[in-house]
């Protein structure tokens, strides 16, 4: 059986809300370089994250539902200045923290660096905290 590499995640959380809502929908799939990318997250950008494969036969059926989940997520999410659903989390450059980590890991040799997450509002151009509990909103 032929497996296609569909969608591609930076942390072993998402990757595993996502592959259990396929599995239940039926879907054959699992994790490709999950164990690499978790033991060792330097090598993640590296491998190309952690890759969600997908049973050539069930391909067309995943990605509906993976399109239907990122909607799902996106409706229960608003912008709270102009209350569009047409955002994203996405990391910023923009948090002092990120700098000071970078710049310690530039100095002590780990080049380890925790990011930041913020969600953007690609109408407004507004960007605001993710709720206490972000991955929540895939659960649904």
């Amino acid at each position: 059986m032929n497996f296609i590499p569909v969608l591609s995640f930076d942390n072993y959380i998402n990757a595993h809300i996502v592959f259990g809502r396929l599995q239940e929908e039926g879907i054959n799939c699992w994790l490709k370089d999950e164990n690499t990318a978790t033991i060792n997250p330097i090598l993640s950008n590296a491998i190309g994250g952690i890759k969600l494969m997908v049973a050539e036969n069930d391909l067309q059926k995943a990605i509906q539902l993976l399109e239907q989940f990122n909607e799902d997520r996106k409706v229960k999410i608003t912008c709270p200045r102009c209350g569009s659903n047409n955002i994203d989390l996405v990391s910023t450059p923009r948090k002092p923290g990120n700098w000071l980590s970078a710049l310690f890991g530039f100095i002590t040799f780990t080049y380890s660096m925790p990011v930041e997450m913020v969600y953007h509002c690609f109408n407004c151009k507004y960007e605001f905290e993710p709720p206490d509990e972000p991955l929540a909103n895939l659960n649904n």
